[in-house]
Parts: structure tokens; C-alpha cells; sequence
């Protein structure tokens, strides 16, 4: 938003929103960059196309750890190549540098964005007071007058041999008039009792750091730490009827059943066959559909 006295062309002024003030990037700073810590810098842009192909593009010369957020994307991504996008400083929209190293084994990388929504859950929760739970493989949803609504989301990308790329985007204080899609949610619309983004991000990252820090020292095993008892505790997938839009244009409708130790759903179909998933969309269906 531009202040209305502001010159055509003019950049928003950080202040041109009283109700969404820019993050304290010093207070963030001191907190979270401590000895010890997992996160080893952390840097915050006025706006960007994407915080995930930024320090992608950055990858070979940062240590793990290194954390970029952004007030604004102006294209973000999700899943699918599909667009991510929302007003200036109404979300948390931030990525991290992961190298999980020698002693997780490559094939298991891929509970990386399930163990992120494990913790951007758990966290946004204790922060903002809001019940969150985990759409398979990577939403984040809220309620908003009785129904589910996907508030945020994880993308996971490898950055060389031996990194990821973490994504995260949670929407905080969109407005239902500032909605992409009507089916989209947000922290404030779901009653959350904090909207401000300084402890709500804290929550998200010190929240990732202990995950993480458990699922490496188990070796990447989703079991062993925990990870996998924790995202099936927090699906809201599991126990319905759902329908998985698979690659090529294939779906399959079933109960979902359990969260495999390769990170896929797997369902009961309705002729009994058991299907695990491993990519593509899964649909909460309602007992009409």
C-alpha cells in the first residue's frame, strides 16, 4: 500500500500500515542468532520474488542455518509451481538453508517439509494461540466458522548436492477482502489471540530447530524421532475419505489411513487396494462428495 500523499511510483513506505509494522530484524537478531543456535544469520528483505530461489541462488556460500525472510513475494511459490502471494508484511514468508550432512541418508531428506509442518504447526499454535493442523503433504490449516481453510505452506528444494531449501509461508493478518482464493485462510480470521509476526516467527524457528535438531540425530528416522508419531498426531487427513489427484491425470478415492515411513499417505481405496502416495494432490472430501 502507498500512502496516498506518496509521488506514482513511489515505494510503500514500511509505515504505510500502521496495523502491519515491519519486523524488528535487530530484536530477531539477538534472539535467535545465539551460540549454539541452528540459525546462523538471518536477513530480511522489503521484498523479493522468492525467499526460496534467493537463497538457493546463495546456497554455496552460506553456512546451514542461514535464514531469509521477506515482508513481501511477489512470487512466491507453493507446490505445482503454484503462485504465493499476499500484501505486504500480512504473513511470515521466509526460507532456511538445511544441510542434513553425512549422517542422514538422502532417501530419507524427503520427511524434510513434514517435519517443517510439524514444527510451523506446533509453533504457530503456542505463538498465536490458533489450533493448526497438516493437510498431506505440505498445508497448514485453521478454521474459520466451522470449515478448513489453508493458511500457509511448505516447499522444500534441493539446493546442490548437499542442501535444502526451506519454505515457509503462513498468512497472519490477511483480511477475508485480501483472500486469493476463497478457500484460503489466515491467522487473524481463524481468532488467533497474537498477530504479531516478531514472536510468531521465534515460535516457527525455535520450533524447527528442536525438530530438526531430533530427526538428525536419529539418523533421519521419522520413528526414532518422533516425527512421524507427531505429524500423524496433527493430520488432518488421516481418518477421512479423500481423493489423491495423482501424476497423469489418475485419482484414486479412499480412506487415508497412515503416514508411511517414506513420508507417502497411504489409502484403503474403495475397491480395498491399499495406495500409497507419494506425489501429487490430496482432496478432503465431505460426506456429499
Amino acid at each position: 500500500m502507498t500512502p496516498d500523499n506518496a509521488p506514482d511510483g513511489a515505494p510503500a513506505s514500511p509505515w504505510s500500515d500502521l496495523g502491519r509494522p515491519p519486523l524488528n530484524v535487530p530484536a530477531l537478531r539477538r534472539a535467535l542468532l545465539v551460540p549454539g543456535s541452528l540459525w546462523t544469520s538471518l536477513d530480511v528483505v522489503a521484498a523479493t520474488g522468492s525467499t526460496n530461489s534467493d537463497l538457493a541462488g546463495r546456497a554455496a556460500s552460506l553456512p546451514e542455518g542461514a535464514v531469509l525472510v521477506a515482508e513481501e513475494q511477489t512470487a512466491g511459490r507453493g507446490r505445482l509451481d503454484r503462485s504465493w502471494i499476499a500484501p505486504p508484511r500480512s504473513g511470515l514468508f521466509f526460507s532456511v538453508l538445511l544441510r542434513p550432512g553425512d549422517e542422514v541418508p538422502v532417501e530419507r531428506w524427503g520427511w524434510l517439509p513434514l517435519l517443517a509442518g510439524v514444527a510451523a504447526a506446533t509453533g504457530l499454535a503456542r505463538a498465536a494461540g490458533t489450533d493448526m493442523s497438516l493437510k498431506w503433504p505440505n498445508d497448514l490449516l485453521v478454521t474459520v466458522g466451522g470449515e478448513e481453510r489453508k493458511a500457509g505452506g511448505i516447499l522444500a528444494e534441493r539446493a546442490g548436492d548437499d542442501a535444502v531449501v526451506l519454505g515457509i509461508g503462513v498468512n497472519v493478518s490477511l483480511r477475508a477482502d485480501e483472500l486469493p482464493v476463497p478457500t484460503a485462510g489466515s491467522l487473524a480470521l481463524a481468532n488467533a489471540v497474537s498477530t504479531d509476526r516478531d514472536p510468531l516467527l521465534r515460535a516457527v524457528l525455535r520450533s524447527l530447530e528442536q525438530w530438526y535438531d531430533r530427526w538428525r540425530a536419529a539418523g533421519g528416522d521419522p520413528g526414532a524421532s518422533g516425527v512421524q508419531e507427531a505429524y500423524a498426531a496433527g493430520s488432518a487427513t488421516l481418518g477421512r475419505t479423500v481423493r489423491a489427484e495423482l501424476p497423469g491425470g489418475r485419482s484414486v478415492r479412499g480412506e487415508a489411513v497412515a503416514v508411511d515411513g517414506d513420508g507417502r499417505v497411504v489409502l484403503v481405496a474403495e475397491d480395498g487396494e491399499r495406495v500409497a502416495v507419494s506425489a501429487g494432490d490430496i482432496v478432503h472430501l465431505r460426506a456429499a462428495d
